[in-house]
């Protein structure tokens, strides 16, 4: 993405040059490098996403004109500050004239109309099956979402919603969103339809009875042919339809919330939340982070709420992003654009599944942690600093021919689970009130491992898809230097007087976990049938005495794990 000059100028020429990039800089915000002369900084991109549905059976004081109103207002607030958007159509909305005279009214070129795929009982119906729910929209995997029927049945559904939004719009949807899409769905949607975007919903686990967990953290990627959750590694392997990832979750605290419960909470972006999305110190703060965080290829947030919270309910969160997001709009740090838009300027940027990071260099006032996402096409990684210490919470890889059960195959209960293979797993594996799971930077104190202290990371973009990371040790004791790319994460230690450092994993259970085989160049695992392995190319494992701990010792101060799941 850089523009190095090439060639010599004359000594005032080149002052001028100067003179006229910082000025430029001034005026724009763009970074600098001191490795490259000007760089076009990757685009943090938002989508204004509303679903809607027609009616809310689990509390009757929210009634269908609630609902209708509840849109009214998302819209008078997007017109207010002249923000575009896309608003998801659930079937039984779709159907409903109310919603279509609206919809209509707003102009092509910066609102989106599409699909949201959550399957009512008149849709059911209309495609002639008989409707098992319990009201006439009901959340139930096995019920409401495309997993309760057969890949034949699903076709039907597909194609009764897709005429009858092509009737009443007179095109058909470019983007189709819900909670999560079976990968046979998604499939004929596009290979039919040609849809050019989705989106599904960020990770977490058994809340509302949905699990999807280890998958590309945030942004976008293509899916798998085989599994509409896990991102494909080849191009010829993959569907070419971007799924963006919903919600704009916390980046520190998302992931630990409901450690030890079966369900986790949530703290998102979405405006219903009074401590999250809700809230100006929390919203304030993750926009920061957002848009002046280092991050690759591009950065991605989704905003938004389903009209079934009401408008009462949301109201304060709503009016406190919108102009929040106009501004930084206006003041080009961020592109606000619609799904459907997103979807095809990630096909024409992005042949397969790029490199990306999310990170938050800085905490909410009085708290003091940091952390760093990074996912490509192989695997995700994150990284989180507390109490000055690093752990490597997250590690999951990404297998194209890894299948999804509900590609062929209908969901058998209320639930629906969609994962990725584990590596390390700091939520399952750790305990509430006990040792929280993940790899550790150690090193041996009188015998005794105690974990490496530090300062503030230093995070940077050293090249397309690649990842750098400074840690200075307290002490002076040495900095860490960590280059992580779309294979691989090299750490290594310099300095003058440099402690005795290693890697060491542990977790508070030994259930569930998938290593199988621990050699002193690799690590084999399995996860639900499926093998997959951790390769050292620097450096040694070796098992502990207990099930739930290995060790990773550096080579002349380096290791290198090669994280491709390469055979």
């Amino acid at each position: 993405m850089s523009s190095p000059f090439t060639g010599r100028k004359p000594l005032a020429i080149l002052l001028l040059s100067c003179l006229n990039i910082a000025l430029v800089c001034v005026l724009v915000g763009c970074k600098t490098r001191s490795d490259s002369t000007t760089e076009k900084p990757e685009p943090k991109i938002v989508n204004i996403v509303n679903f809607i549905r027609l009616l809310e059976p689990r509390d009757p004081k929210i009634t269908e004109e609630v609902l209708y109103q509840t849109v009214v207002k998302q819209v008078e607030m997007m017109k207010k500050y002249k923000l575009g958007g896309t608003f998801l159509l659930q079937y039984d909305a779709l159907m409903d004239p109310r919603y279509q005279k609206l919809l209509k009214s707003l102009p092509t070129e910066t609102y989106e109309i599409g699909a949201w795929w959550e399957l009512p009982q008149p849709l059911i119906e209309k495609t002639g099956l008989k409707w098992r729910g319990r009201f006439p929209w009901d959340w139930h995997a096995d019920v409401g979402f495309s997993t309760g029927y057969t890949p034949a049945e699903r076709e039907k559904i597909v194609d009764v919603y897709m005429a009858d939004f092509k009737a009443i719009f007179g095109y058909y949807p470019k983007s189709v969103g819900s909670w999560f899409i079976d990968t046979h769905t998604l499939n004929y949607l596009y290979d039919k339809y040609k849809i050019v975007a989705s989106s599904n919903c960020k990770d977490q686990y058994g809340t509302d009875g949905y699990t999807l967990w280890g998958g590309y953290w945030n942004q976008a990627y293509y899916p798998s042919r085989m599994n509409s959750y896990m991102p494909a590694q080849n191009e010829k392997n993959q569907l070419p339809v971007p799924v963006f990832r919903m919600l704009g979750s916390d980046p520190i605290r998302q992931y630990d919330t409901g450690l030890g419960s079966s369900r986790q909470g949530v703290i998102t972006l979405e405006p219903v939340y009074p401590k999250a999305g809700g809230d100006s110190t929390w919203v304030n703060w993750f926009f920061q982070e957002f848009v002046s965080g280092e991050s690759l290829a591009f950065n991605y947030a989704q905003a938004g709420q389903e009209n079934s919270f009401t408008w009462d309910a949301m109201a304060k969160g709503f009016t406190l992003q919108m102009p929040l997001i106009a501004r930084l709009r206006d003041e080009g740090k961020i592109r606000v654009e619609t799904l459907e838009a997103s979807g095809n300027w990630f096909k024409k940027n992005f042949r397969t599944t790029p490199a990306t990071a999310f990170t938050a260099e800085h905490d909410l006032p009085g708290e003091n942690r940091k952390t760093v996402w990074f996912n490509s096409r192989f695997y995700r990684l994150n990284l989180l600093w507390e109490d000055n210490s690093l752990r490597i919470r997250d590690i999951h890889l990404f297998d194209e021919n890894f299948p999804s059960i509900y590609t062929t195959q209908k969901a058998t209960s209320n639930e629906c689970s969609f994962f990725t293979l584990p590596v390390v797993d700091g939520y399952l594996w750790s305990e509430k009130q006990g040792l929280l799971a993940g790899l550790r930077f150690k090193t041996l104190v009188d015998g005794k491992e105690e974990w490496l202290k530090g300062g503030d990371p230093v995070v940077r973009s050293s090249a397309a898809n690649k990842l750098h990371i400074s840690w200075p040790l307290t002490d002076g004791k040495g900095v860490l230097e960590m280059d992580i790319d779309e294979k691989t994460i090299q750490i290594s230690m310099k300095g003058d007087e440099l402690p005795k450092w290693f890697l060491g994993f542990d977790a508070a259970k030994t259930d569930g976990l998938p290593f199988k085989t621990i050699r002193q160049n690799r690590m084999d695992c399995e996860f639900e049938g499926m093998t997959y392995n951790v390769k050292a190319t620097t450096g040694t494992f070796s098992a502990g005495t207990d099930k739930n701990r290995f060790v990773v010792t550096p080579a002349g101060n380096k290791i290198e794990l090669d994280l491709s799941n390469s055979k």
